[in-house]
This record gives structure tokens, C-alpha cells and sequence, in this order.
């Protein structure tokens, strides 16, 4: 039996996937269903493709070789599918966007969902992860990301202004002081957010041109935005998150600004694509999309 261009779609996953059960999750399959088709695929290939761990799954060179050829083979079938859609008029086809789970959830998926809307003949797939986006991995048409990413091979496209501010409660505050240098934050309980793969405890302030830094600590943190922001509003610390996320509980009064005549480096919002040459008119008219009522959501006023 040949290999089919499902069988490519289904280990380009599972070679993007960490463990055998996240490649599940991601084909909303059952972890033995997938297990089986792993091995029926290495059997016709005769070849062993992933080396399974407890853990993780690693790659044989056979199976990085299998996963890098397959990217090119998969994308000229996606280009070649464009090409003699594209003229219909009409949006066909498939679109995968990834995105954070609260950016996700409460703004992308609104929008997503409203473009589908738009256009029937189009299937979308939303992804939203409350660990952080792997540009890397490109297993996505379109990711959502906020800041600039390190992988400089995507073409961006900013879709809203943001900066991330601290804040915390009232309580908290009124318990502990409020900062009045940068500095005083080294001696506060500050909530970090594991939100990135750098230095997620060194808080940065200042324009490009005038960076301040300061090293922060407490005894919480998370991966998770919304658990932050819930701490945060139970007085338990002082947070630095997103100015779209925290403007609502400010706005209430439930979060005050911390320091609000020190500027913050820019976080924006923008849009994520392969620069290929050829890039979907689908993708293109989601990211426009996106582009025009994005920012309209984050700030409304």
C-alpha cells in the first residue's frame, strides 16, 4: 500500500508534536488510534520514524529526514490547491490559526468565527494554548502573537498597539504600599507569567532608547494569563500583563495602575504567516479582517 497525502498530513502532526498524546489532541483522535497508525506507517516504510519516551517523543533521523521532505511536498500541494481555487471568487479551502488562550478566546475567536461566517465555503481551525506560540513550528496558516517573535523568517503584520502595564489590587496596595520607583517592585510579591521562553522575572520598562529593567519575585506563577490576572484581583500580588487584558479591571477599579508615569515597552499584537512567495488569498483577507476590528476590541474607546 502506497503512502497517501493524509498519511503526510497526519505525521507532519505527529513529527510537530511533542508527545503521541498531543499529536492525539491535535487530530481529535484517541491516543491508541493514533499509536496504530504510527506503527502501520513505520511498518511501510520499514522504518522506525519516532523514538517514544516517556516523556516526549524524539525524532530518528529517518523520521526528521521523512518530517523535512514532507513540508515541502505538502506545501506545493497547498499552493497548486490556491492556485486553481483561488479563481472561483469565492474563499475555499482550509485555514488553521493559532493563537494564546486569552487573546484567543476572548477577541480571535469572535472575529474567527464571524469570518467563517462570511465565508461558508472555508473551513477554520482555531488553536488557542495557554503556553506560549512556537512560531517554529509553523503548524498554522495564520498565529496571533503578541510582541515581536523571535523567528525572523515569518512575514508580520501588526493587527493593534499594545504594552504590557503592571498593576495590582486595591487590597494589595492598601496591604503593602504602593511602588514609587521601578526599584520598589524588587521588594513586592509580584505574580510572574511564564509567557515566553526568556527571563520571565525581569520586568522591563522605558522606551527602546532608555531601557530600565528589575528583577521581580513572589511565590506565585503561571502559564496561565487568567490565573495571573485571578490573583492579581484576590490582592495576593502585583502583575504586569497586557494593557487590553487588565484595561476592564481598571476601568471597575478592581486593578490599579502601578507606576503609571513610567512607560512600557511596546507588546503588540500582530499577525503571523510563512514567506513563501505565495501567500493565499484567504489568508490574506484574514489577516485584514483581523486588522480592522482587532484594535477595536482591545480598546473601545
Amino acid at each position: 500500500m502506497k503512502t497517501s497525502i493524509d498519511d503526510l498530513r497526519f505525521f507532519q502532526v505527529v513529527a510537530a508534536s511533542e508527545t503521541l498524546t498531543a499529536a492525539a489532541r491535535r487530530l481529535d483522535s484517541s491516543l491508541p488510534v493514533v499509536s496504530k497508525r504510527l506503527r502501520a506507517l513505520e511498518e511501510r516504510l520499514d522504518v522506525r520514524l519516532v523514538q517514544r519516551g516517556t516523556r516526549r517523543m524524539v525524532l530518528t533521523s529517518e523520521g526528521a529526514l521523512y518530517a523535512g521532505r514532507l513540508e515541502s511536498i505538502l506545501a506545493q500541494l497547498r499552493e497548486l490547491e490556491d492556485l486553481v481555487t483561488e479563481g472561483s471568487g469565492e474563499l475555499r479551502g482550509s485555514l488553521v490559526v493559532q493563537a494564546t488562550l486569552g487573546l484567543g478566546r476572548d477577541h480571535v475567536a469572535p472575529l474567527v468565527g464571524e469570518f467563517a461566517a462570511r465565508h461558508p465555503h472555508l473551513q477554520v481551525e482555531l488553536h488557542t494554548s495557554a503556553l506560549p506560540l512556537r512560531p517554529h513550528r509553523r503548524q498554522f496558516d495564520v498565529a496571533v502573537h503578541v510582541g515581536s517573535p523571535h523567528d525572523s523568517s515569518l512575514r508580520m503584520r501588526r493587527l493593534a498597539k499594545n504594552r504590557r502595564v503592571p498593576c495590582a489590587a486595591p487590597s494589595y496596595l492598601a496591604r503593602r504600599g504602593t511602588p514609587a520607583r521601578v526599584e520598589d517592585l524588587a521588594e513586592h510579591d509580584c505574580i510572574v507569567l511564564r509567557e515566553n521562553e526568556g527571563d520571565y522575572a525581569l520586568w522591563r520598562f522605558g522606551e527602546a532608547g532608555a531601557p530600565r529593567q528589575v528583577r521581580v519575585g513572589g511565590s506565585l506563577s503561571s502559564n496561565d494569563g487568567g490565573v495571573v490576572t485571578g490573583w492579581a484581583l484576590e490582592g495576593r500580588g502585583v502583575i504586569m500583563r497586557s494593557e487590553w487584558h487588565v484595561r476592564p479591571h481598571i476601568e471597575r477599579g478592581e486593578l490599579v495602575r502601578v507606576l503609571p508615569d513610567v512607560p512600557t515597552p511596546a507588546a503588540d499584537v500582530y499577525a503571523l504567516h510563512e514567506d513563501d512567495g505565495h501567500v493565499p488569498r484567504r489568508v490574506n483577507e484574514l489577516i485584514e479582517y483581523l486588522a480592522a476590528r482587532l484594535p477595536g476590541r482591545l480598546d473601545p474607546s
